[in-house]
This record gives C-alpha cells, structure tokens and sequence, in this order.
C-alpha cells in the first residue's frame, strides 16, 4: 500500500461524499489504485457513519472505524493512523476546510532528493487564522502562552492536514499518553519536519465555544506541560528569599533603631512559611501531574466495529 488517507468523522454528513470523491481523484492522480481512504467516526450524531459504510460498500478501498461513542478529535485521529498501513500516511479534516488537493503539493516536497537528511513531514500553516476577530485573537493568544509554557516549538497557524512517512507514523504511535495535546506530539516526535502555506476555507461553524475553548487550552496546558508548576516553584523559592532578607532587616532594625514589636516576625514568619508552602507543593505537584494521567491506563478509543473487509 502506498498511501493511507486518514480523516474524523463528525457532523461530517455534509461534506463527505465530496470528500471522498476529491480524494479518489488527487490519489488517483500519484498511486494510480494503490491507496486507501479510511474514516473513523467519532461518535458522530448525524448520519455520517451510514454514509461512511455506503462508500465502504461501493468501493474496498474505504475502510471505517467506528468508535463506541465520541472521544474526541486527537483520540480520533491517533485511532486512525493506528490502522494506516501505506507507506504515506495523508492526514487531513473532513469538513473541506482543508483542501484534499494539497496531497498533491504535499508529495512534490516530501519526494525531493535529500540523503542526508529527508523530509519525513510536510504540514500546513495559515497565513491568518480563519473565523472573527474573537476567535483570531483567542486563538493566537492560545498558541503563544502555549509555547511560552511548553516544551515543544508549536508552529502558529498549524492545520491539520499533513503527508507523513510510515516511519514517522510509527514513532507517533509510540506516545502512550491517556491525556495529550495532538500538535504537542507531532512537534516532540521531531524528524525532519516541513512546512507550506495554506489557505484554510470556512465551511461550517465551529463546534467549540468560546468556554469548550478555554477548558480546551487550560487542559493541554496542563496535561502537556509542567512550566505552570515549575512556575510555582520559583515563585515559592522567590517569596521565601524575598521574606529572608525582610528578616534581615527586622533584625537589624530592632538592634539599631526604633521597630514597634510583634507585627514584624508575624509578616516575616507567615511569608516565609508561604512561600515554602508553594515550593514543596509545586515538587508535589511535578510528581503527582506525570503519575495522574498514567496510572489510571484507560484505553485512548474503544472500537464498536471495524468496517475493512475482513
């Protein structure tokens, strides 16, 4: 197999015969018949999945996954690069926001001839981000605190859309985490990544809110990156060094000058011991954030059935 065409379904009835049909055609076009096309209907509320099986009756190329309820859009994804068996792996959203006809600029830069160090990765990034001025404005703030507190490099303006080699897909699968953040992993996977310019459509409205947002950025903040703690840590060791010297200067000026007692050692002692609070619950905290997401070992997706020919 060639190539693996992966995409989530989701309030996806709209789009996805034109979907499928644009991807037949630009698949068509580099891998002749070597190809496949495979959806995973992530707890869909319309009639996506029956739409998914009519394909998947008309044509074998079409295999669906379908998940036992909704878990997500990352989950999704991870659930179907798991079953991706081509050489290539193309990754893109089913809504026709991104353009099945990037595969085809995608491969010209995968494909170029370098021995040292090939690319492995060829993704999109927009130029602006779609939608109003809120969203435009949320979203960038999103991605700039996101990469101030992460470890990783996150591109701004990242889609989805993305050609991957098999071995890159391989390495991605690696990462066990109940809890992630999608674009974390594909930046910390590392390979040789490339990046082109798209122009992202608008053919539906969001399905988050401006609250579903916030909860979503405070939750891969969190489950992503421990700089927040390693923040507090500082700002613990900060206010304690802060209280230290304070209590330099209440000594000192109680043996040489006028200091009305009492208050002072009260102030000194309850910052001191404050900011030791935030440093021992800041080391706590490093600890007990990498074991909650682990220890629990809940399965990433459930599969209800798998529609592939076999």
């Amino acid at each position: 197999m060639k190539l693996s065409i992966v995409a989530t379904l989701y309030k996806s009835a709209p789009f996805i015969d034109e979907f499928y049909e644009r991807c037949v055609a630009a698949a068509s076009d580099i891998f002749e018949n070597n190809f496949e096309i495979i959806f995973v209907n992530d707890g869909s509320p319309d009639d996506s999945l029956s739409r998914a099986i009519a394909l998947y009756e008309s044509d074998k190329r079409v295999k669906v996954v379908d998940l036992s309820r909704n878990f997500g859009h990352h989950k999704a994804m991870m659930a179907g690069l798991s079953f991706a068996s081509g050489d290539l792996v193309y990754l893109l959203d089913s809504d026709l926001e991104e353009q099945p006809e990037w595969l085809k600029i995608f491969y010209s830069i995968l494909t170029q001839e370098n021995d040292i160090n090939p690319v492995d990765v060829v993704y999109g990034i927009q130029d602006a981000r779609k939608g109003g001025w809120i969203e435009k404005i949320t979203g960038t703030l999103f991605f700039n605190i996101f990469s101030y507190l992460s470890e990783a490099n996150i591109p701004k303006n990242l889609v989805t859309a993305r050609l991957m080699s098999k071995r890159y897909v391989d390495a991605l699968l690696l990462h066990n985490e109940r809890e992630y953040f999608i674009a974390g992993l594909w930046a910390i996977t590392g390979f040789n990544q490339e990046s082109i310019t798209v122009k992202k459509l608008s053919t539906s409205k969001s399905n988050y809110s401006f609250w579903k947002k916030l909860s979503f950025a405070l939750h891969h903040v969190i489950c992503f990156s421990t700089v927040p703690l390693k923040l507090i840590c500082l700002f613990g060791l900060f206010i304690a060094g802060i209280s230290a010297f304070f209590a330099i200067f209440v000594i000192f000026q109680y043996l040489f000058g006028t200091l009305a007692e009492g208050w002072p050692s009260i102030v000194v002692a309850i910052c001191f011991f404050g900011g030791l609070n935030f440093f021992g619950i800041g080391v706590l905290g490093l600890y007990i954030g990498k074991v909650f997401s682990e220890v629990k070992q809940r399965p990433n997706a459930i599969y209800r059935q798998i529609y592939d020919g076999s």
